[in-house]
């Protein structure tokens, strides 16, 4: 099985976090809240994947972010073989809007204490959230 690489922002401003509800036609994780960010093209890196993806899906051009952590796919018998690298984004221009409403049927600004209640893409989110509020 082919591991599958993805980039993915925590992006955080005025102690919330931005997640977008993966529209219900998504072949992964359908009507479920997820960071922004996707695979990595051949040639990326994940940073380039990350400044790619944001600008192609919420509009936004970043300026400061950092390498928080890699997680992998918990549910490899579903969707197959993923490392997730996770970065924490606190700066960037322009301002944050749906860009693409094919893969989020919503985006929403969520206190990290309400965004560990909902149905979340993965397992160890909730910690991760805890940890960069802080």
């Amino acid at each position: 099985m082919e591991l599958k690489v993805c980039a993915a922002g925590i992006i955080f401003r005025d102690r919330k976090i931005l997640l977008g509800k993966r529209h219900a036609d998504r072949n992964l994780y359908p009507n479920i809240w997820d960071l922004p960010g996707g695979h990595c093209k051949d040639y990326e890196t994940p940073e380039e994947t990350l400044i790619r993806e944001l600008k192609e899906e919420l509009g936004i051009t970043l300026i400061e972010f950092n390498y928080v952590t890699l997680l992998h796919e918990p549910k490899t018998n579903l969707y197959g073989e993923y490392d997730y690298h996770i970065y924490l984004v606190t700066d960037w221009f322009g301002t944050v809007s749906n860009q693409t409403p094919n893969e989020h049927s919503e985006i929403r600004w969520f206190d990290p204490d309400d965004a560990i209640q909902l149905d979340l893409a993965h397992p160890d989110y909730p910690a991760l959230f805890k940890r960069v509020s802080k």
